[in-house]
């Protein structure tokens, strides 16, 4: 074992340490789910980066996505013109000059919401959700809405997988809606996935592939990390998928998946105008202050100092550490989307191949800030009876999120060299 792999190894277990020890019932905490959750991360990352099956599964998903671009360009081009990646009536100053991110990369939303209503229509996406649930309930034995749940986390966001099993939230343990709190902060929604799979293309190799890998293998972390710290005491909700809605066509699921991703569309670009507004201006007032280290203050900066240990645990070299480290904060307190943005601008040289690889599956979550007010509003809407707490279990589920990411993040650092 190289240093690199047993660094990655060590973090893993601190990782499970940390979340022990804000564990809420410590002496109810049993070492049996650990290692089950923690041998089904890896065999589903070995499964997913080793196995040539999958790696071609993979290399055919980017393809997809290169062909989602391709349809959605088509699209933004008629409605916007050269805005939209239509021919440029002028001469091109510089590559990517043209490219402007409202009307060619967040239109991919929109597509991708219309597709999943569609697969949710055709039942194809309910037949993939309850394969992952049987392999839950089977591996690490929770109670079957919350196995459909989790698994529905994987392709659908915080608020609509739980849609999915809307009946049984009521009836969930506190073990079961905290779980299902962090599975939802731990994940990314299918809309999300060909967007940062187009940002990454340019530095991950097959990024869509890694993406959607990263957001299987956190699912299994997610309920590992949130029974660690609220364990299970009670009986286990029994349950199946309950549809939120049935399209009564095709073109209705289209209809209706695209007026979804309209709402997701403005909320993202209405997030994206405060939240970077919101660090200009944090990184204004910190330029007042005296320069640190021949370098003026910034928000990520110092995000970089407080999250290195972190980055570093989960196999980051400690000269890349205060890099990965800002990036690991820029998606913690304000979202993914600016991270891996952020990611994706760094110079070749700013973190190595396998770091760009192993912060990429960190980051891929929800987790964050923004995400918690969402999550509240939406839980709180289906299950009004238990808001007060869904409030309560709301930052340790930013918390046992961000660890449940990072712990994807060590595993992909123990498996790859």
């Amino acid at each position: 074992m190289d240093v690199n792999t047993l660094q990655s190894a060590m973090g893993l277990m601190a990782l499970v340490g940390l979340a022990w020890l804000m564990s809420e019932k410590r002496r109810e905490v049993r070492l049996l789910p650990i290692a089950i959750g923690l041998g089904l991360q890896l065999g589903l990352a070995l499964l997913m980066l080793k196995v040539p099956l999958f790696e071609r599964f993979f290399l055919g998903l980017n393809e997809v996505a290169l062909v989602i671009e391709k349809a959605t360009m088509a699209g933004t081009s008629f409605v916007f013109g050269y805005l939209g990646g239509g021919d440029l009536p002028f001469a091109e100053p510089y590559p990517g000059a043209s490219f402007i991110l409202a009307f060619r990369a967040l239109p991919i939303i929109l597509v991708m919401s219309a597709v999943s209503a569609v697969l949710y229509h055709w039942r194809i996406l309910p037949l993939v959700v309850q394969g992952f649930s049987f392999l839950l309930q089977r591996t690490m034995r929770v109670g079957g809405a919350l196995g459909v749940a989790a698994a529905a986390n994987i392709f659908m966001g915080m608020v609509e997988a739980p849609l999915v099993v809307r009946p049984y939230l009521a009836r969930m343990t506190r073990s079961e809606l905290f779980s299902l709190m962090t599975c939802g902060m731990a994940t990314i929604a299918g809309t999300m996935l060909v967007l940062y799979a187009s940002i990454l293309s340019a530095t991950i190799p097959g990024a869509m592939g890694q993406i959607l890998a990263a957001s299987i293998i956190s699912a299994p972390a997610a309920i590992l990390v949130s029974r660690i710290m609220v364990p299970e005491t009670e009986q286990t909700t029994e349950g199946r998928a309950i549809p939120p809605r049935t399209s009564v066509s095709t073109m209705d699921a289209v209809t209706h998946g695209t007026v979804d991703g309209v709402n997701i569309l403005i909320n993202v670009v209405a997030m994206l105008i405060v939240l970077v507004a919101l660090v200009s201006l944090g990184n204004a007032a910190l330029a007042l202050a005296p320069n640190v280290a021949d370098a003026p203050l910034t928000l990520q900066r110092i995000l970089g100092w407080l999250m290195s240990p972190i980055v570093w645990l989960i196999g980051i070299p400690w000269a890349e550490a205060q890099t990965a480290g800002s990036l690991m904060g820029t998606k913690t307190m304000l979202n993914e989307f600016l991270a891996y943005l952020d990611m994706a601008r760094l110079p070749p040289d700013a973190l190595s191949p396998r770091s760009r690889i192993i912060m990429t599956y960190a980051m891929c979550g929800f987790a964050n800030f923004g995400s918690l007010g969402i999550m509240i509003g939406g839980l709180g809407v289906m299950a009004p009876q238990r808001r007060g707490e869904i409030v309560n279990l709301g930052l340790r589920s930013i918390i046992s999120g961000t660890l449940a990411t990072l712990m994807t993040g060590a595993v992909v650092g123990v498996i790859i060299p």
